[in-house]
């Protein structure tokens, strides 16, 4: 697949690698963005930036430009909440360490889902998701449901990755826990004090607009994910609408995850995407974060 535009300069913001819940490996990202003619991507690995420094330099090579990002899980209001953030310091320490002990929220939240699934009967263990289909955990990488979702379906406890999710592991589901986590306000400010600039994820997928407002008016992001593979037309509209009253950087990405199971997750690699005045925008958002 590749841009019908020869002409548009277009970034897909948002994207995850074999470093947390994706497929595809940094280099293998950028190489599809490049084919599907892209100018630009961001990497956004969940609650960590193991795989930005190869991301970009296969971007150098390539070049494109790359834009290092990190997707923080926060929880506000009963739900997950995510944060993205953009053009921070990667090797910023203070990031660093906060960024692991998320990781340490989410390996106690893995052994608390792997508890509840064996009580289910689905006897999977952590060291075969920790396997992830023959790739073993690298130092900094993430574990994610996804991995517990092929382990699921590879042992015969699920059709599909869908099914696997609609089961055990989707919010609300059998399975499904959320330890304590950090705000959404607080999410933004750390990205904030690494340089960079928080932006929220998905909106659409939280299933509460009213609570959307509180955490835009509580953290005061930079800006708002509009175009994503789970937002219909009508939320599109929607969240423009939120982005111009609260004077917000408008986003998107495809959140592509890979292939699994036969299907792409959540959307193809350069199907949602923004044009170079938007990321513009965006960077210049790091001078006047709060504006």
């Amino acid at each position: 697949m590749t841009n019908p535009d020869k002409n548009a300069r277009l970034y897909d913001l948002h994207m995850h690698s074999t470093s947390s819940d994706g497929m595809s490996t940094p280099t293998e990202l950028v190489r599809l963005a490049a084919e599907r003619g892209l100018v630009g991507l961001a990497l956004t690995d969940h609650d960590t930036t193991a795989g930005i420094t190869e991301a970009a330099e296969a971007a150098l090579i390539a070049g494109l430009d790359f834009i290092p990002g990190v997707e923080i899980s926060t929880r506000a209001g009963g739900k997950d909440i995510h944060m993205l953030g953009y053009y921070f310091d990667p090797k910023d320490p203070k990031f660093e360490e906060r960024l692991a002990e998320l990781r340490g929220v989410r390996d106690r939240r893995n052994d608390l889902i792997l508890e509840r699934l064996r009580e289910l009967g689905a006897e999977i263990t952590l060291e075969e998701v920790r396997e992830r289909g023959g790739r073993p955990l690298k130092p900094g990488e993430s574990v994610g449901r996804p991995h517990m979702a092929d382990v699921l379906v590879r042992k015969g406890y699920a059709v599909d990755l869908r099914d696997a999710f609609d089961k055990y592991l989707a919010e609300g589901a059998a399975a499904y826990v959320s330890p304590p986590r950090i705000t959404p306000s607080d999410a933004a400010q750390w990205i904030r004090e690494a340089g960079g600039v928080p932006v929220l994820a998905h909106p659409g997928l939280y299933g509460d607009d009213g609570l959307v407002r509180e955490v835009l008016q509580e953290a005061k992001p930079a800006g708002i994910e509009v175009r994503h593979p789970d937002h219909d037309p009508a939320a599109e509209e929607r969240y423009r609408k939120l982005a111009r009253e609260y004077g917000l950087r408008i986003t998107a990405g495809s959140d592509y995850h890979g292939v699994r199971q036969g299907k792409v997750f959540h959307g193809e690699l350069g199907a949602y995407t923004v044009g170079e005045e938007s990321v513009l925008a965006l960077r210049s958002a790091r001078l006047a974060p709060e504006s």
